[in-house]
């Protein structure tokens, strides 16, 4: 219509949102650059951006702090401005996604040349760079989502090149490729991300760290004799390719120093002779860096075949101190040669220097080093999501995590902002005034004040974190006094402090710590124990002093040192955790059956350190969790039962150990103690079936399943329980013989089965013995078969067996084998405690077997709380015969005798005798886990460590043994009352 006002035109936006408001140094310089840019714009036949650069809204503005700012953003858009044109049309996300879908497929473009590769990788390379940081500056993407975009682009590129070569190799006919469209499959061309890159964390202006590998029986290799050549000669050009400086720039200056001695061997090493090194010479900076190995290009699969090979050096089954010392010396000497020593602002290292980007990485890396090997979760490549792992786990706090995690993402920020500057690999702050307010503009703050304000801030908490882990270790022990053990005679004033410290024969113990540095044993014949334990001794002297029998415990950890084959892991540890110190002596000095545990087997006391010991409770998931870990890649039959007695040795120590802290009660403890029955019993199960049937074949719908008697039934086992099992099998009813090499009947190939199962179970081993089994709980007892027919057992249970075997019934329980068949013979087992039956007649049966056993196995003393009149059978007999007489309460079968005490019925037993009878168990278990837990032997007052004693009082809760003693002998009497009466007629 004429006369109608034009209609406005949308102004074509670059973003989709607002961006950041940075603020130039210069704004007229700042303005005057961008329409020089619009000019260029303009001559480029680039309109849109051209109206842009000359407008003044928000997207302007930013465009025009960034030029300002940034030298290498400038710069890109004079070389390039179409790169920024292009977002009129696509998102940044999206056009990087195609930047690196294109670096991937420039080895496949028809004529392409290793000079047109390079050029054509410069300019993806240049303009990815660009658009990266531009999304970084407009606040738009954090720091987590750019240090993966540059990975990203370096992976690609990266791949883009080893194609080119390999495809290269293979026209030539030196490699034989399996598919020239997949070049890096098969070719055995194994090249590992080290670093920032192996965690998809690199920076602007990173070097890319690699490690090569080949593997010389690779499809692809033509002749293995030639393949280190070959290779060495790939990866130069490789090299060439990616840094060498060009007119279009360069793509990743590339290290290969990584690699196995990087002085003496050739730039492609064979996969053998990595592994070999790795295993003999590897250093411990070397396995702390293959934490964030990643195969990143080539034969990918051949590159994780390596890396889980490796995994047995990396990954420490047992946790090494020496090695977390080597760690924190190597940090040490960082700030001792490039002179970090002081927080800054101006000139300060945001990498390298004291709360800076490495701490933070060392931090999460000594503790992969210390726990990853037992814990699979804490192997992580990332540094954030492993600090998450490992407050998960609670080897740090969610506040440590929290605040590393925070830091950690600003300062890499910052590190970006230097180097986006002037596209420089430095990580260091300006040292003058202009410099360090353009970074803090780059990062949005309003000036340089306000950024170094919360820069300090940032790093001190950093300091204060890595400093908590390592570099503020508590002084172990201050003025303790006079220590001195040179020479052959003993210096009076080290007598007296031995003596005021708390040890009666303070010659004997000089004699001791003689010894120990004089190197006559194993533990203390190299320079750097001694050195260590010289200076871990006085704290040693003044825990160890503490006991209330220091010569005793002492002398206790003399033995265990005498036994171990090295030292300085464990001097080191003790160093570096004085709880842990703390605690041992404690052990030394309350419990000698775990100390003889720890001098048995030193590794055991690697579980001390995980953080989350105390916190977690060992549940039957948890165990499961651990013990898959502990056997995982293990497939030789003898490893895995060894395997299984390592590991239930430590966890009945760690076991022990939560109880000894209190961290667990009695109750709990003896849970955790058949959860671990079960699952070792288990897993010794799959491993005796699966290599029986190697030889013996498989029996026609055969099915094991293993019944736990006794306290392991009742899930009360102690630390040292024996076992009580029952063996019951079936197979389908037409079953002749086994269908393996040497045949056997049904009854035989079961009877033989369980022989084998006993002796995985119990043969003494170089590692022990997993658990003492006892199998007489059997229908017909010893006189009967091992295994036993579940018809057999249903038909013995309902027409034979005695009060005493249903008795013991009640504690059965399904610990292992087949699923379907555990579930059938519960339910059996719960239809037979149901049976109708003469409550009087069990009553007086079990009242009669109980004065048996009394006379033919009286109780040494008050203290031998199973046997004493009143004690725990008194109680099991009373919990079982309510059990088979119905006189429970309904609800799901309980095997547990707390369980059961617990829901005595009214008419049987009322409120006040059902409490005291829960009391008088509560208080029994809780004496006899901790003295079975301490002691070899019964526990005898007159001999028992005073340690041990503070213990029992603190689990009871009473001042003084006296009175323990008193509290024992009423509840003793109190049970055996209840007991004759319920027996006797079967009411209270």
């Amino acid at each position: 219509m004429a006369g109608a006002p034009a209609k406005a035109v949308a102004k074509p936006r670059l973003f989709e949102a607002k961006p950041a408001a940075l603020k130039p140094l210069d704004a007229a310089e700042a303005r005057q650059e961008m329409r020089d840019l619009a000019v260029l714009a303009r001559e480029k036949e680039l309109p849109r951006l051209a109206a842009l650069l000359t407008g003044r809204d928000a997207e302007a503005d930013f465009l025009a702090a960034v030029f300002d700012l940034s030298d290498f953003m400038r710069d890109c858009v004079r070389r390039r401005p179409e790169i920024l044109e292009n977002l009129f049309d696509t998102r940044v996300g999206d056009r990087l996604a195609a930047i690196d879908a294109a670096a991937r497929q420039l080895p496949f473009v028809d004529g392409v040349t290793e000079k047109t590769l390079m050029t054509d990788l410069r300019r993806l390379k240049l303009e990815a760079h660009f658009l990266i940081a531009l999304d970084d500056l407009a606040g738009f993407v954090g720091a987590d989502v750019t240090v993966r975009r540059l990975s990203a682009l370096a992976d690609a590129s990266t791949n883009a090149a080893i194609d080119f070569l390999l495809r290269d190799a293979h026209d030539s006919g030196k490699l034989k490729l399996v598919d020239p469209a997949d070049p890096g499959r098969g070719s055995g061309w194994i090249v590992l991300g080290m670093g920032k890159l192996g965690a998809c964390e690199l920076n602007f202006s990173s070097d890319i760290d690699l490690i090569v590998f080949f593997e010389p029986e690779a499809p692809a290799i033509l002749d293995p004799f030639e393949a280190t050549d070959l290779f060495s000669r790939l990866t130069k050009r490789l090299v060439r390719i990616m840094q060498d400086r060009t007119e279009a720039g360069y793509v990743f200056r590339t290290d290969l120093r990584l690699r196995p001695d990087p002085g003496s061997t050739p730039l492609a090493i064979p996969v053998e002779a990595a592994l070999n090194y790795y295993e003999g010479r590897g250093q411990n900076w070397e396995r702390a860096a293959m934490i964030k190995a990643r195969p990143v290009a080539g034969d990918i699969a051949a590159g994780e075949a390596f890396l889980k090979e490796l995994q047995p050096y990396v990954w420490r089954k047992y946790m090494d101190f020496a090695a977390i010392a080597d760690v924190h010396s190597i940090k040490r000497q960082i700030h001792a040669h490039k002179g970090h020593g002081e927080i800054a602002v101006k000139g300060h290292n945001v990498k390298l220097g004291r709360g800076g980007i490495r701490e933070i990485e060392f931090f999460v890396q000594t503790q992969q080093l210390i726990a990853g090997g037992r814990f699979p979760e804490l192997r992580g490549r990332e540094t954030v999501p492993t600090l998450g792992e490992l407050a998960k786990h609670r080897w740090i706090s969610a506040e440590a995590r929290a605040a590393l995690a925070a830091q950690y993402w600003f300062l890499r920020r910052v590190e970006h902002a230097v180097q986006v500057v002037a596209d420089e690999q430095s990580h260091t702050l300006p040292e003058d005034d202009e410099g360090l307010e353009r970074i803090a503009r780059l990062l949005g703050f309003d000036n340089a004040e306000a950024f170094s304000n919360v820069f300090r801030s940032s790093l001190q908490e950093v300091e204060r974190h890595y400093a908590a882990l390592f570099e503020a270790a508590p002084q172990l022990s201050a003025g303790v006094g006079n220590l001195v053990f040179t020479g052959d005679v003993d210096d009076p004033d080290t007598l007296s402090t031995l003596k005021r410290l708390g040890f009666e024969r303070a010659s004997d113990i000089c004699r001791v710590i003689r010894t120990w540095h004089f190197g006559r044993y194993k533990a203390t014949q190299s320079a750097e124990a001694r050195e260590r334990l010289t200076e871990l001794t006085p704290a040693l002297l003044e825990a160890f002093g503490k006991t209330r029998r220091a010569d005793e415990a002492l002398l206790r950890f003399d033995a265990f040192l005498a036994g171990l084959p090295a030292g300085i892991q464990l001097f080191s540890l003790l160093q570096s955790n004085p709880a842990l110190l703390k605690l041992l002596a404690t052990i030394m000095s309350s419990a000698p059956a775990l100390a003889a545990t720890i001098t048995r087997r030193p590794h055991v006391f690697d579980g001390l350190l995980d953080p989350a010991l105390l916190a977690e409770l060992p549940s039957r998931d948890y165990l499961a969790g651990r013990l898959e870990a502990f056997l995982a890649n293990v497939a030789v039959h003898e490893e895995v039962l060894d395997r299984l007695r390592i590991f239930a040795s430590e966890q009945k120590f760690l076991i022990g150990v939560r109880l000894l802290a209190g961290a667990i009660d009695a109750s709990r403890a003896g849970r955790a103690f058949s959860h671990l029955a079960d699952l070792t019993i288990g897993a010794a199960l799959d491993a005796v079936m699966v290599e029986f049937a190697v030889r013996y074949g498989k029996v026609l719908g055969g099915r094991v399943a293993i019944l736990g008697m006794g306290k392991l039934g009742s899930r009360e086992l102690t630390a040292g329980s024996d076992v009580d099992l029952i063996l019951l099998y079936d197979h389908d009813a037409d079953a002749e013989e086994s269908d393996g090499e040497k045949g056997l009947a049904p009854s035989h190939y079961f009877a033989r089965m369980t022989q084998r199962l006993i002796a995985a179970v119990s043969a003494q081993t170089a590692e022990g013995v997993l658990y003492e089994l006892d199998l007489r709980l059997r229908p017909s007892g010893n006189k009967g078969p091992v295994a036993t027919h579940v018809d057999s057992f249903k038909k013995y249970q309902r027409t034979d067996a005695w009060t005493w075997e249903h008795m013991a019934l009640t504690r059965a329980r399904s610990i292992a084998g087949d699923a379907d068949l555990c579930a059938e013979v519960e339910a059996e087992v719960g239809e037979i405690l149901a049976l109708p039956r003469d409550a009087g007649k069990v009553f007086r049966e079990a009242a009669e077997m109980r004065a048996l056993i009394e006379k033919e196995k009286p109780p040494r003393d008050f203290w031998d709380l199973k046997l004493v009149p009143g004690g725990l059978i008194d109680l099991e007999f009373i919990a079982q015969c309510a059990a088979l007489t119905g006189n429970t309460m309904e609800g799901d079968r309980l095997t547990g005798t707390a369980g059961a005490l617990n829901r005595l019925s009214p008419d049987f037993a009322d409120a006040q005798t059902r409490q005291e009878l829960c009391d008088a168990d509560a208080l029994y278990m809780a004496l006899t886990q901790m003295i079975r837990l301490c002691l070899t032997g019964p526990f005898d007052r007159k001999e028992a460590p005073p340690g041990l004693i503070d213990l029992l009082l603190r689990a009871t809760d009473l001042p003084d043994i006296g009175v323990l003693e008193a509290h024992v002998k009423e509840t003793a009497q109190r049970v055996r009352k209840h007991f004759g009466r319920l027996l006797r007629t079967g009411k209270t």
